[in-house]
């Protein structure tokens, strides 16, 4: 698990995740991390190679982005992209800006 990232972005990318798309984290988790039934998802960590939640409180889920991520600009695009697939995978609309 590398991370391209220092802990600083680290912090940063979890915060915006959880304080802007806690919605779009649990719809991942639920389509994506197989955890369909999961109530709640914090996001917990990211490094090249995945995304972190904390569902439930408890429970740590990986979710690899599908390709190795070497910097902080490709983040947005590949969460997009997750919550995008998972959406498709719960039958879900897509919603905002996404």
């Amino acid at each position: 698990m590398s991370t391209p990232f220092t802990a600083d972005a680290v912090e940063a990318i979890k915060r915006h995740m959880n304080d802007d798309h806690s919605d779009d984290a649990l719809i991942i988790v639920r389509g994506l991390g197989g955890r369909p039934e999961a109530k709640t998802a914090v996001t917990t960590d990211v490094d090249a190679e995945a995304i972190t939640f904390t569902i439930d409180g408890g429970e740590r889920v990986r979710v690899p982005w599908g390709e190795t991520i070497t910097e902080r600009a490709q983040v947005r695009k590949a969460v997009v992209m997750l919550y995008r697939e998972a959406c498709g995978k719960l039958g879900l609309p897509i919603r905002g800006e996404h």
